[in-house]
């Protein structure tokens, strides 16, 4: 299973603002996630890829799409960057997801 956050770094954060935070949970540092820039693909890699199309429909959700067609429903997110989605919220039902195939190219693509 690859996850979003296998190649992510983490910083400590020690900012002035997390300090009530930090003592409530008796810590003196927070660790956290750098955010990620993913890169999208090129037209030349989009051209490499199957892209299916699917038309968004009522009990849709990208982890459920991510399981049909990656038999991986943790993989949801790389379903929602492709789009440039970032939540369900921006999907409206008729709307057609573009699903990239197959996956191993895409994470190549991405370097995770």
């Amino acid at each position: 299973m690859v996850s979003r956050y296998d190649s992510r770094e983490v910083f400590l954060n020690t900012e002035d603002e997390y300090e009530k935070l930090r003592e409530k949970r008796n810590t003196t540092f927070i660790s956290q996630f750098v955010t990620a820039n993913l890169k999208h693909p090129t037209v030349d890699q989009i051209t490499n890829l199957n892209i299916v199309n699917h038309t968004w429909s009522e009990g849709d959700r990208f982890w459920k799409l991510a399981a049909r067609y990656y038999n991986k429903p943790d993989s949801w997110w790389i379903i929602a960057w492709f789009n440039r989605m970032p939540t369900e919220a921006q999907v409206n039902i008729g709307d057609i997801v573009a699903i990239p195939l197959p996956i191993e190219k895409i994470l190549d693509y991405l370097d995770v």
